[in-house]
């Protein structure tokens, strides 16, 4: 289950990363609320995904999907540059999180 609640918790830090930018500062209602809302459900899933998971697999696994959803998102919803050089750093990115899944055996966490 510790797995479920880190990637939830990723996904949920691309969500309030999206509404911070809708949120312009915090001046716009909707977004802002969600955001913080968001802040508060991904932060205390990491934080039960911790229980079970070592806390450096976990952190790099919760930010990357946090920057390369973010990234992602980014270049789909919002125009942003989706050069060569920018895909295969995400497509590392992605690799290297599948890569610390992989790595993370039962043994090594206790």
């Amino acid at each position: 289950m510790a797995w479920v609640y880190l990637v939830i918790a990723g996904i949920s830090e691309i969500v309030w990363a999206i509404g911070l930018k809708e949120a312009h500062g915090f001046t716009i209602l909707v977004p802002s609320t969600v955001s913080i809302v968001f802040i508060v459900v991904s932060f205390f899933l990491f934080a039960k995904a911790m229980v079970e998971i070592p806390i450096g697999t976990a952190y790099a696994i919760f930010t990357g999907i946090g920057a390369a959803g973010t990234a992602i998102v980014g270049i789909l919803l919002f125009d942003e540059g989706a050069g060569a050089g920018k895909l295969f750093f995400l497509l590392l990115l992605l690799v290297g999180i599948v890569g610390l899944k992989l790595a993370d055996g039962k043994g090594e966490s206790e």
